[in-house]
């Protein structure tokens, strides 16, 4: 890295303007004209009319948007119906967010980071002593056992919220890891330290920090809060977090008087080539508090309700009077953390050469070129397994709110790109960036 002298720094910031997340300002969110923050409404309408022909083609039942800039909603839609033969969608229409609730443990578990009581260097067996002496996958015997060496060390708590500690999720069919986490039920345990077992029983796919693994950290994280919060998750989540950002329709079960508000999920069924109820164990029961409340995946929300989360993330961690974390916290929240080995790889999602990277549980956008994104730089997004997505720009002080119902999307070539798509067509209409 070229080292500049001071003079010179403060030259380029004043020729470029301040860096993402520096200072922000906190702002309420308020319903404002497009224009009065610097979008066009005409070109606005093209958001709406991709999604609306969505709707009207059979790809989805329904969806809404909403696009936010310096705390003014200027859009707010819905379209179609809740279930394809169901009642209109409507603004409240609660959603599972399966992975969207991965951001929201990382915000818990800074609460606890700001109160000393972990670090980021930490090794992750310093809070699960389960980790202390993990194995890693080399290889299948014939008889179908696991040919493992020792792990070189335990995983940090920052490759933990990075997804570099090389644990496994259960997503990949044909990975002999995650099937081990299917056949032993991980996700399907009945206590937090049933499923901290059944993790450390498993190998790692890789040595800790060597590769980026999709996999089940957050909801180590999830059992992590509870031990050094002595509170439930669901408990911690409620009274810290949706409390006092006032999100009354965000938990882990939806109670009996919500339950005419949810969306009908569907899933793509390749054998018939369409959207068909959903099924199975990726349907989690959410008519009653869970055994186990999934960090990882476990929460149902509303667009109005992570609207207040993505703001207060905008705002620096605060919202309406209530600080749920510093500026600095949400800056080392979204700073990319992986380390050079991967970010110079050649494979993966998330390199230099992809313009990727992933901060404490949010991916992010280092080099929006490399990236092939309009996004400002330092964007940080994520998205959920029934097809919501979200994505919160501190350049251009805005974020984007996206809620569908529908497993495994991507099977469907129309909904595969869906967050480029609104990304293309929101930055499109964002016609004076300097309002």
């Amino acid at each position: 890295m070229v080292r500049r002298t001071m003079a010179a720094a403060f030259a380029v910031l004043a020729l470029c303007g301040a860096p993402a997340w520096s200072a922000p300002k906190s702002v309420s969110l308020t319903t404002a004209a497009p224009e009065s923050a610097g979008f066009s409404s005409e070109r606005l309408k093209r958001l709406n009319g991709a999604m609306q022909a969505l709707v009207d083609q059979g790809h989805l039942p329904g969806v809404t948007t909403m696009v936010v800039r310096h705390g003014k909603v200027v859009a707010f839609e819905v379209h179609g119906k809740k279930g394809f033969d169901g009642p209109p969608m409507t603004r409240d229409t609660v959603f599972r967010i399966y992975s969207q609730t991965k951001p929201v443990t990382g915000v818990a578990m800074m609460q606890l980071f700001e109160e000393g009581k972990w670090r980021l260097d930490d090794p992750a067996s310093k809070y699960v002593p389960e980790f202390a002496n993990l194995r890693v996958f080399k290889g299948v015997n014939p008889d179908g056992s696991f040919i493992t060496e020792a792990a070189n060390r335990p995983p940090t708590m920052r490759e933990l919220m990075s997804h570099s500690g090389g644990f496994a999720y259960g997503l990949v069919p044909d990975n002999p890891v995650d099937k081990a986490f299917v056949t032993n039920g991980v996700l399907g345990s009945k206590t937090g330290q049933e499923f901290i077992d059944k993790v450390a029983a498993i190998p790692l796919i890789g040595q800790p920090g060597a590769q980026w693994k999709y996999s089940a950290s957050v909801d180590i994280q999830g059992f992590i809060i509870e031990k050094l919060s002595g509170m439930s998750l669901a408990d911690f989540m409620r009274t810290r977090i949706f409390e006092p950002l006032k999100m009354p329709d965000t938990g882990f079960y939806i109670p009996a008087d919500k339950a005419s508000r949810l969306a009908s999920l569907y899933v793509w069924s390749p054998k018939v080539a369409k959207l068909v109820p959903a099924e199975g164990f990726m349907v989690l029961d959410i008519s009653k508090p869970p055994p186990v409340a999934s960090g990882g995946g476990g929460l149902v929300s509303t667009s109005a309700d992570y609207a207040r989360f993505a703001q207060m993330i905008l705002n620096g961690g605060e919202l309406d009077g209530a600080r749920i974390l510093s500026p600095g916290t949400i800056k080392l929240m979204a700073a990319n953390h992986l380390n050079d080995g991967i970010m110079t790889g050649k494979e993966g999602s998330f390199t230099n050469a992809r313009g990727q990277g992933f901060g404490l549980d949010f991916m992010v956008i280092t080099d929006p070129a490399k990236a092939g994104s309009p996004v400002g730089e330092g964007t940080i997004s994520w998205g959920g397994a029934a097809g919501t997505w979200f994505w919160i720009d501190p350049k251009n002080d805005l974020f984007f709110l996206g809620m569908i119902h529908i497993l495994n999307k991507d099977g469907d070539p129309a909904l595969r790109n869906l967050d480029d798509l609104s990304q293309q067509l929101v930055y499109s209409a964002l016609v004076d960036p300097s309002k």
